[in-house]
């Protein structure tokens, strides 16, 4: 009885793969909002790379793409 309760059942994750590296994107535009919105939350804060599945590479574009919308009011 005991035993059943301490097993830990852990899940099995298929890898994250780049949206953005898959649809060989080169460059975030700023002005993409839709694109950008998919990669914030509600209140706008950037979702990390944990989460979103993105490389390095993307991510940082991203960063720098949704702080210029930002800026001129394009995003949250």
């Amino acid at each position: 009885m005991l035993d059943k309760k301490k097993r830990i059942r852990r899940r099995v994750s298929t890898p994250k793969i780049c949206r953005l590296c898959e649809n060989k994107v080169n460059y975030v535009d700023f002005k993409d909002a839709e694109l950008l919105k998919k990669f914030q939350t509600e209140k706008g804060r950037i979702l990390p790379r944990r989460i979103t599945g993105t490389c390095l590479r993307h991510q940082k574009m991203l960063c720098t793409a949704i702080k210029r919308a930002r800026i001129v009011s394009l995003t949250l």
